[in-house]
């Protein structure tokens, strides 16, 4: 159905410094800096998540991309690279016929259709820190969008390996605070309680929600 974590594994060096619409190199080749031509399909991309959670919370992610044209999308991958330091299993949701798969930092889910000009799709999944875990979450979420010739849909993948697609990623970074558990504590004019962190933002998982776990232990 699509080449997995090839398509966007070897790319990390290039999403930790790369602007939101960066080319990306051929599948079995090195990374490179720019595509000579302008991409199929452009993608605007949108990420709510929570802005702070407590240690061993939960984050709760929602991608929102648009197809911008100038042509439809029919060869994508919607997720990206999740934070450290999390339990490695994840619960999500997207359209019908999605299927994701994840690795190490690299959660990667491809719809089974089409988008076309002007339309959109989404993900959404929720991570659970460690307890351990310190300092802020940090992920990198959006679409990352190949070059697929006219034809070239029934090929398998070694031949679209062989051909050197070309690929646009379309990525948003995102940092969620870690907050320690902390205390009610006395002031001169009483107790103080600090304040809650912000809720999570509002996630409607389609029934049933679809449970994945990392093909690696080290998360």
């Amino acid at each position: 159905m699509f080449l997995g974590l090839g398509l966007i594994a070897p790319l990390a060096p290039l999403a930790a410094a790369a602007p939101a619409a960066a080319a990306v190199a051929p599948l079995a080749g090195p990374v490179v800096a720019a595509a000579k031509k302008d991409p199929f399909s452009k993608f605007s991309v949108s990420v709510s998540y929570n802005k702070a959670t407590k240690r061993g919370g939960k984050i709760t992610y929602y991608i929102k991309a648009k197809n911008l044209g100038p042509y439809d999308a029919d060869y994508f991958g919607i997720g990206g690279f999740v934070p450290k330091g999390v339990v490695p299993t994840l619960k999500w949701g997207g359209p019908k016929g999605t299927q994701c798969v994840w690795e190490g930092q690299v959660f990667l889910c491809m719809p089974r259709y089409q988008v076309p000009v002007g339309g959109t799709t989404w993900l959404n999944f929720q991570l659970t820190l460690k307890k351990d875990t310190k300092g802020s979450a940090n992920a990198k979420l959006g679409v990352v969008a190949y070059d697929l010739p006219t034809g070239a849909e029934d090929l398998d993948q070694e031949e679209l390996a062989r051909m050197g697609l070309k690929g646009h990623l379309y990525m948003k970074n995102t940092r969620t605070k870690i907050v320690w558990p902390q205390k009610k504590r006395r002031t001169g004019s009483g107790t103080y309680t600090p304040p809650p962190p912000p809720p999570p933002p509002k996630w409607n998982p389609p029934s049933p929600t679809r449970v994945e776990r990392n093909e690696k232990k080290d998360t």
